[in-house]
């Protein structure tokens, strides 16, 4: 008869170390995102803080793109499709804040302007101050969100927490276009 040291029950990814620690919900990985995308990717809250201006303005656009980010990164908020749609979300905010700020566009143009507008000219991105724009914007939360952990939910429970941030996001985007008018 064989000496077993240890018996395996089939039990043992619940001790596995990444499975120890409680990961955080990933609706806080959709509020990161949206906020980031809202406050540190928004020029009108830069040329508020830089020269002043309507505040009103300012606070007009971090609410409609807090809330429109916010719908979005919801409804992808699934754990395979997350990561991606944050990639997406986080260069694309890089991109429109660098052409807005390279081309001093006012903040409205970029829901009301051309698209062709909202891309900085390819010269822009000879500069240094472009390109580190685009690096702050881009790569540091980038490299963020894929290194953080989000919890595993059943289909159900994610469902349900996709739903509840998306409607939570369009209530804050309605707030924003009434404060916008």
């Amino acid at each position: 008869m064989a000496l077993k040291l240890f018996r395996t029950t089939g039990y043992s990814t619940l001790l596995m170390p990444g499975e120890t620690r409680v990961a955080p919900h990933p609706a806080r990985l959709v509020l990161r995102g949206s906020l980031w995308l809202a406050i540190a990717c928004n020029v009108g809250v830069w040329r508020l803080l830089a020269h002043g201006g309507d505040w009103r303005e300012a606070i007009a656009s971090v609410l409609l793109i807090g809330g429109a980010s916010g719908v979005v990164l919801s409804l992808f908020g699934w754990r395979r499709t997350l990561k991606p749609a944050l990639t997406l979300a986080f260069l694309a905010g890089a991109v429109l804040a660098t052409g807005l700020w390279s081309q001093q566009l006012p903040i409205a143009s970029a829901w009301q302007g051309p698209p062709s507008t909202w891309l900085p000219g390819w010269t822009s991105f000879m500069r240094w101050q472009a390109l580190a724009l685009l690096f702050l914007l881009a790569v540091v939360p980038i490299v963020s969100a894929w290194n953080a952990q989000a919890r595993r939910l059943s289909g159900p429970a994610q469902l349900k927490s996709n739903l509840l941030g998306a409607g939570l996001a369009a209530a804050v985007l309605a707030i924003g276009v009434l404060l916008a008018h």
